[in-house]
């Protein structure tokens, strides 16, 4: 809706308002696949007090003495692996996402999407749905399992941005849904269905989350519980339709950085053992990923078929995130609309 000044006083500029908005957050991206770009993603990443917790002034000087001069090289060749012609996976499925999220709710909401590191920012996201009329955001962390390293960081992040404004809108933020049956049943449904289409059938589905280190779990982070519960109830929503009553479940923790001890058992330590103690046949899901990116396009589905390879493995098979696939999106729309609820 907007206010013409002729509607306010002769001298009120135009005015956008009324309007409701949705903002569907990921981690974030290089803006290239280059070194230099790295870098600069790197750095703004790794320079959060939330993802790395050593106090600034020991940690800053083995960030940018070390870390920015030896792992963007590295990382830069990782993400070339896995660009695409729209850009960074990450980013280009959000973007899908937020176009298919849109076409489900119609003209009543306007969608956008951002990135806590990178481009599009949250602030600019914010300022656009803003200008744009929307004085009632709902912003969504697209992180089933919370972490104080993800979802309190795009809060932190957001709080930074409205700082900045004058007229805030009024904000309501998605809460974490590990546990929620929509989540649940979209990827019990869609894990079957990639299943049900793979050459052959695997022994162990290795259901692989994004690594903490171990140290959070005992500061009162309720990641690890919030990932191990969403695996005993996706394992358990999969065996009631009994298609594969021999196939095991494992959950593991993936890419795991620095010295410190990390949330255990790991996928690359798993993926080893596993073929080594037998198995010959597995399939590997990321269901704390929204949509896929570095760590399971790279990591897991390159990285990963290549461990096991080598450790006496024959069939692997790195499964896709929900990305904009039906169940997924149906999910999403769902989740939305209840956080929606007395707007629309």
């Amino acid at each position: 809706m907007t206010w013409t000044p002729q509607q306010l006083s002769p001298e009120h500029p135009p005015v956008r308002s009324g309007n409701i908005g949705v903002l569907l957050v990921n981690l974030g991206t290089p803006d290239a696949p280059t070194t230099q770009a790295v870098k600069k993603y790197l750095l703004e990443f790794l320079s959060d007090r939330r993802v790395v917790e050593i106090p600034q002034i020991a940690w800053q000087p083995i960030l940018r003495g070390i870390i920015l001069n030896t792992r963007p090289k590295k990382s830069a060749q990782a993400y070339a692996q896995v660009w695409g012609k729209h850009g960074s996976p990450l980013a280009t499925l959000t973007a899908d996402q937020a176009e298919a999220l849109q076409l489900r709710l119609g003209n009543s909401v306007q969608v956008g999407w951002g990135m806590r590191y990178g481009n599009p920012s949250i602030e600019q996201e914010l300022t656009r749905l803003k200008d744009a009329g929307c004085d009632r955001i709902l912003l969504a962390p697209m992180y089933p399992q919370y972490c104080g390293a993800t979802t309190a960081t795009v809060v932190d992040k957001t709080g930074e941005a409205l700082g900045k404004m004058r007229w805030q809108p009024t904000l309501r933020t998605m809460p974490p849904y590990h546990d929620d049956p929509a989540y649940i049943s979209a990827l019990a449904k869609d894990l079957t269905r990639q299943l049900d289409a793979l050459a052959f059938e695997p022994e162990v589905l290795l259901l692989s989350f994004h690594g903490m280190p171990e140290r959070t779990l005992y500061k009162g982070d309720p990641y690890h519980c919030h990932c191990q519960k969403t695996a005993r109830l996706l394992e358990a929503e999969m065996k009631v339709q009994g298609k594969r009553p021999a196939m095991r479940f494992q959950t593991t923790f993936q890419s795991r950085f620095g010295r410190a001890k990390w949330l255990t058992p790991a996928t690359d330590d798993t993926l080893e053992a596993e073929a080594k103690a037998g198995t010959r046949r597995m399939a590997i899901a990321a269901p704390g990923f929204a949509v896929d990116c570095l760590e399971t396009l790279e990591e897991l589905a390159i990285q990963g078929a290549e461990q096991f390879a080598e450790a006496g493995g024959e069939e692997f098979a790195a499964l896709s995130c929900l990305n904009s696939s039906d169940a997924g999106m149906e999910m999403l729309e769902i989740i939305i609309r209840r956080e929606l609820s007395g707007w629309i």
